[in-house]
């Protein structure tokens, strides 16, 4: 089985952040960092070279792979800001038909700006992402 890539490493958020070129990017990166922060009252992490994470979990497929990820995390990667925060929570679908600009992926949340979405949606979400995350898998 291969070896998973996205594990914790030495390299600190607020470097990750600092070193990001785009300035509202940059902004938007402390925002998020600052909410997740406070909705889940842990110290970012970096995991892998990318993704300031919040929190881990254990998991493990019905295949046999298994894995440490974080519980909550974002990218503010070049082209847009990526927000792991869709875990399929109940009322997930509502709460994206109300936040604004943006596009999903399997877990994923993405966004241009800030700017562009209801921050007081969006941390409703990261709240209820955290909780969910709490639940399914205890710590």
């Amino acid at each position: 089985m291969a070896e998973i890539k996205t594990k914790p490493t030495q390299a600190t958020a607020a470097d990750h952040i600092a070193a990001v070129d785009n300035p509202v990017r940059r902004a938007d990166a402390l925002a998020i960092c600052a909410m997740m922060e406070r909705i889940t009252g842990e110290a970012p992490q970096m995991w892998g070279p990318s993704i300031v994470g919040f929190g881990s979990y254990h998991y493990k497929y019905d295949s046999g792979h298994e894995g440490t990820m974080c519980r909550l995390g974002f990218s503010p990667r070049k082209a847009q800001l990526v927000l792991y925060i869709l875990p399929g929570f109940k009322g997930e679908a509502e709460r994206l038909a109300r936040l604004g600009k943006h596009k999903i992926g399997k877990s994923c949340l993405y966004i241009n700006k800030l700017a562009d979405v209801d921050m007081g949606e969006l941390e409703a979400m990261a709240r209820d992402a955290w909780d969910w995350m709490n639940v399914r898998y205890p710590h």
